[in-house]
Parts: C-alpha cells; sequence; structure tokens
C-alpha cells in the first residue's frame, strides 16, 4: 500500500508499540516509533531470557477469566487478535510455536532475540521509522509531544498518537511510569500503579536467611484465600518469590494492603496426605537427628526443614507434624518494590477510551499495553493482552489519522452598502 501523508507517532517500543506501528503502517501511514532507550524491545528481551511465553492455550471462556475485574473491557480487544493470530503473526516472522505441557505457547528457539530481529526487520522495510533516547515528557501546546533528547528537548506533531509506555516494572528497561504525571496533567484518570505478579517480603531470622537465601521450594502447593497453586517458589533474602507465588500474587498484594500482613498457606508435601505423613512420622526415630528422620520419612529437603522450625517448636505429636508439613503458614508482611515486580496493576481507567483504545479527553490519541488499568497472571497472558492491545490501538490510529477533518468555515466580510 502507498505511504500517504498521515503521521503516526508511536511512543514506546515494546510489544504494544511495536504492533501498533505495524499495524499502522500496514494501513499506509508514515510511523515513526520513539523510545527512551538506546534500543528497542529490552523488556521483551528481559522477557524471553528464561523462554519466551508468547500466549495460551486455554479455551477463550478461562482465558479471559485470568484478567479478572478486565475481562469485560479486553473480551473484544483479545477477540480481535486472539492467540491463534498471534501464533501465526510469529510463524510469518519465521518462528514457529508450540504448545508446552502446562499450555503455555513458546516460539520453538524459545528466545525472544530471533522473532524480534525478524520483526524490526520488516518493520523497517515497511518504512517504520525510528527515534532513540527520547523521553516522553508530556504535551505540548497545540497536543504536539515533548521529548526529551541528548541533545535537548524536541517537540514532535503526528496526525495521531500511541502512548505504549509500559507500566513500573522494570524502570531501568524504561517502564518507569513518568507517563502518569502528562495524563493527570490532561485529567486523564489513572489507577494508581503497583506491584503485580511480585514477590513478597517475609521477616526470616538471621540464621534461616543467611543459609537458605536462594534455596528452590520444588513441587509444593500454595493455598490462598481459597485458592490453589502447584508449583516452584524461590526463598530470597527478603520473603519469597517464584511463578506459584505470582498465580496468587494480586490476592496476596490486595490482603497485605487492607490488612497489613497475609498469611500463605504452603503444602510441602502435596502428593501425599496427612495421613500417610503421620503413618511414617510415628515411626521409631533411632539416634537419627530430627533433620535426617524429616527428610527420610517425610522426604523433605533441608530448606522445607528450616521452614517447619521458622513457623515455631515442631509439634512432638506425628499427626501435628504432619499437620504443619501440609499447612505450613507463612506471614507475608510486603510486596517488594514495584521495579522488581515482573508487570503493574493500575493504569488508564477504562472509563477514560473508547472502543478503539482513544482517549477521550486527548481526541487522536491511543493507549495501548500495561498502560491499561489490567493486570493478570504470568503465563503468555500478559504477553497476549500488550500485542492485542497495541494491535487495536495501531488500526485505531490509523483510522483516525486518514479521516477527512471537519472544515471550520472562516467568517466572512460584510459588504459595504452602496451609497
Amino acid at each position: 500500500m502507498a505511504k500517504s501523508s498521515k503521521s503516526i507517532a508511536i511512543v514506546g517500543g515494546g510489544p504494544a508499540g511495536l504492533m501498533a506501528a505495524e499495524q499502522a503502517a500496514l494501513a499506509g501511514c508514515a510511523v515513526t516509533v520513539f523510545d527512551a532507550m538506546p534500543s528497542l524491545g529490552r523488556k521483551f528481551l528481559l522477557a524471553g531470557r528464561g523462554g519466551l511465553n508468547l500466549t495460551h492455550s486455554e479455551k477463550a471462556e478461562g482465558f479471559l477469566a485470568r484478567y479478572g475485574d478486565a475481562a469485560g473491557p479486553l473480551e473484544p480487544v483479545i477477540s480481535l487478535f486472539p492467540p491463534d493470530a498471534l501464533r501465526q503473526w510469529a510463524l510469518e516472522l519465521g518462528e514457529k510455536t508450540f504448545v508446552g505441557t502446562s499450555g503455555r505457547v513458546f516460539p520453538e528457539s524459545l528466545k525472544a532475540s530471533p522473532l524480534l530481529r525478524a520483526w524490526l526487520r520488516r518493520l523497517g522495510a515497511a518504512g517504520v521509522a525510528t527515534r532513540l533516547r527520547h523521553r516522553f515528557v508530556g504535551f505540548g501546546d497545540g497536543g504536539g509531544l515533548r521529548f526529551e533528547t541528548p541533545e535537548g528537548a524536541v517537540n514532535v506533531h503526528a496526525d495521531a498518537v500511541v502512548l505504549a509506555l509500559g507500566g513500573a516494572s522494570w524502570p531501568r528497561l524504561g517502564s518507569d511510569g513518568g507517563w502518569v504525571a502528562a495524563l493527570a496533567d490532561k485529567s486523564v484518570a489513572v489507577a494508581p500503579l503497583i506491584p503485580a505478579n511480585c514477590g513478597f517480603d517475609i521477616a526470616w531470622s538471621d540464621i534461616f536467611r543467611e543459609k537458605f537465601a536462594g534455596a528452590p521450594l520444588k513441587s509444593i502447593a500454595l493455598r490462598f484465600a481459597g485458592r490453589v497453586v502447584r508449583g516452584e517458589a524461590v526463598v530470597t533474602a527478603r520473603g519469597i518469590e517464584g511463578g506459584a507465588v505470582y498465580a496468587l500474587s494480586a490476592s496476596l498484594r490486595d490482603a497485605i494492603a487492607a490488612n497489613g500482613a497475609a498469611t500463605l498457606i504452603v503444602d510441602t508435601r502435596p502428593d501425599t496426605s496427612v495421613a500417610d505423613l503421620a503413618r511414617r512420622l510415628s515411626a521409631p526415630r533411632g539416634k537419627q537427628s530430627t533433620s535426617n528422620f524429616l527428610r527420610k520419612a517425610a522426604g523433605l529437603p533441608p530448606v522445607a526443614i528450616a521452614l517447619l522450625r521458622e513457623a515455631g517448636p515442631l509439634p512432638a505429636g506425628a499427626e501435628e507434624l504432619a499437620a504443619r508439613i501440609k499447612s505450613l503458614p507463612m506471614e507475608l508482611v510486603a510486596t517488594r518494590p514495584i521495579e522488581r515486580a515482573i508487570s503493574t496493576a493500575g493504569g488508564v481507567a477504562w472509563d477514560e477510551i473508547d472502543g478503539t483504545l482513544a482517549l477521550k479527553k486527548l481526541p487522536g490519541v491511543f493507549v495501548a499495553g500495561e498502560m491499561l488499568d489490567w493486570e493478570a497472571p504470568t503465563g503468555g497472558y500478559l504477553m497476549q493482552a500488550c500485542f492485542a492491545t497495541g494491535f487495536l490501538a495501531g488500526r485505531g490510529a490509523a483510522e483516525w489519522a486518514r479521516r477527512p477533518k471537519k472544515r471550520v468555515a472562516k467568517p466572512r466580510r460584510a459588504k459595504s452598502a452602496p451609497d
């Protein structure tokens, strides 16, 4: 398609911003991506460091439920660019995908870098320009965008704008939440940005912290507020983190905010019943130390045994000890800082945007990705929503830029009356 004279400014070079850029370029607009960092897709590359989880194979109803209160407004967005479309898009870039045993979808390379390189080549071939080291600082007079650059302040005007600046996690990669003040200055309602998919602080004893920081907790089950999640976690010097923890992080975070603390229950042997454990623990101990006895009779690793002690003196009875192994309490006292979270909750309120993700109070300005008020667990749900919102915002921006603008009639000078 031939390029039009209509210009689109994409602010933010992550998955949402780049997808918006691609859709606007396909619509024939002249597109420029502005990013504060020296290169594009830095958080995308970080997300793929342990295996790029693009989306999830879960059926639509269950998939959307992962977005909680935002499932309603996100449903029409994700339906336009669903998981199958994302997988096809990756395939067209030369990256086949596969479904893992947990239902998560990965590129066969398991890496983000090959996909990102192919994507940037395609964007370049489509005429998408980039302006790096451009940090968005607000709106100027006449609706223009203001950026700080190494060469000084820059003002940019475009026919339409897509803001895809991320949340406030991992600010060293560009997502620092600095855009909140710029939108608040325009009276756009923004829910406070808070950690999501985050770790939590626990007041470990000094001995436990020094010996077990970094130790994995494998094949456990976590229980909170009626939900049970099986998986893994990691003990940290300050508390606990990991996939199983992240799955419960929203409810844990909200409970801490409301009550000052939250008690997470850990089942260190989810495949063994209390009765079976009690039977094993009733066997004669002989001259074995407590640790050796628990290791052999209950199959507990050293870190789990130490966690039992962190909860208080070990019960003397086999049934009571078995019950603690199956229901070990951990008191979480705070979330880890937002800059250490995988993602953030909060953002631009859904009432502030229309069905194309355009801001009602700023005509021609669209919002995508984590800037919107939604959160989701890890497992491909985060990436899917970022791609889908970018897809819709890019199309919406192109349509806005190309539509005929209403002309304002100029007042005509009255003719002079004849003498």
